[in-house]
């Protein structure tokens, strides 16, 4: 077998998504996600200018050596666009391998660790008892498991609080990324206000999780997972920034609080201290970010040494086509920890037929052959690609922090 070509298809049902598309001389084709949220276009001009042209008359089913012929070939290691490139290629290889064996992607991972996959949701809100009331019909729902994330009072809405400021989410879109504003001083006392009245209310069978998105010194997160201790938190993500692996020591020592991050590294390099320390409990990669199947396979097998879990980024941005490779990833691992699930447009799923399914807080695979997700190339055309941006924060005084 060989690929014969290789289309990217670059399309907005909702938000922008970059769809590689791989195609045999057998009549096999397999799909992968290569979005990069706010920088799609640089991932395709990767793609179309340096990667499909070395791959075309190769062998699909050679996907470890493909993967490392694009990672180590290239010189220039890493970073978000390369790997997501890597990850789109990656992701529709195992698709043709696995349809080519009449097998659901998880069977060649090796088969079923677990029936179905739970999940996390998100609930935000301008105040705390929006925020509350908001989780508690997340758990009559069925979830068993919900991140909550509160505005804090006086400053316009952040992100997971309100009205969404991300652009790429079905915000306004504007020419510029929109500027958020951040204030430590008045978040820190804010949270464990917010989960104590989230434990009166629904109580302690339900999971609850909160992110930070990596706005805080080692410090002030120490100081906030120790104030969190006694709402026995599911974890804390992203509660600094992860440049310098080494500052989550100073973390780590100070509090108990089960800790999570991940979902900007793009390879195990981006962790390998953190996992080798166990200074984190869950590592949150992707398969679109982090290298599709193979990279992610390789990252969770290293963690499991450690006692660190998976958590797949779940966002809308990765697409339905990652989200049902994490879900055949999460199905076949041991140590699967859950998975972030917070849905998707109608529009995205016409876009994105897929055998994978929801119900009340968990996902399922599904048995049909590859990682069960194709794209309506028809419904594609509807919806063109339109530049849009995450947004970036400031503090009070002006200075750019964060997001």
């Amino acid at each position: 077998m060989k690929i014969t070509d290789i289309k990217i298809i670059v399309a907005s049902p909702g938000r922008n998504f970059v769809t590689v598309k791989v195609y045999t001389d057998q009549g096999l084709y397999g799909i992968g996600d290569a979005t990069v949220n706010g920088r799609e276009k640089a991932v395709v001009a990767y793609l179309e200018e340096h990667v499909v042209p070395c791959l075309i008359g190769r062998d699909p089913f050679q996907s470890e050596d493909i993967w490392h012929y694009l990672y180590r070939g290239a010189y220039w290691r890493r970073g978000p666009i390369t790997m997501a490139a890597i990850s789109g290629i990656d992701m529709a290889l195992w698709d043709i391998k696995a349809k080519a064996a009449g097998l659901p992607l998880y069977q060649l991972l090796g088969g079923k660790s677990r029936d179905r996959v739970m999940v996390y949701k998100h609930v935000g809100g301008s105040d705390i008892a929006e925020v509350v009331e908001g989780v508690a019909a997340m758990q009559e729902q069925g979830l068993r498991a919900v991140r909550a994330q509160v505005a804090i009072p006086g400053l316009p809405p952040i992100y997971g609080t309100g009205d969404s400021t991300d652009q790429a989410a079905g915000g306004m879109i504007r020419p510029l990324p929109n500027e958020e504003v951040w204030a430590t001083h008045k978040y820190l006392p804010l949270v464990p206000k917010l989960f104590e009245k989230l434990r009166d209310t629904v109580g302690w069978d339900l999971h609850l999780l909160h992110d930070v998105h990596h706005r805080l010194t080692p410090i002030e997160a120490a100081r906030l997972g120790r104030d969190l201790e006694p709402y026995r938190l599911f974890w804390l993500e992203d509660a600094i920034p992860a440049e310098l692996q080494e500052g989550f020591r100073l973390f780590r020592q100070h509090t108990t609080q089960p800790i999570a991050v991940g979902e900007i590294f793009n390879s195990v390099y981006d962790a390998t201290t953190l996992i080798s320390e166990q200074l984190i409990d869950y590592l949150r990669v992707t398969s679109v970010h982090a290298g599709g199947v193979t990279g992610l396979k390789k990252m969770f097998d290293f963690a499991a040494i450690y006692h660190v879990r998976s958590a797949c980024h779940g966002p809308m941005d990765v697409s339905p086509v990652a989200m049902g490779c994490n879900i055949h990833v999460d199905t076949a691992i041991n140590n699967f920890g859950i998975q972030e699930f917070s849905g998707y447009t109608e529009e995205t799923l016409e876009m994105f037929p897929r055998a994978w399914s929801y119900e009340a807080g968990f996902l399922e695979a599904g048995e049909a052959p590859g990682h069960g997700v194709d794209i309506d190339e028809d419904v594609a055309a509807k919806h063109p690609y339109s530049p849009a941006y995450l947004p970036v924060a400031r503090l009070e005084d002006g200075t750019l922090t964060s997001w």
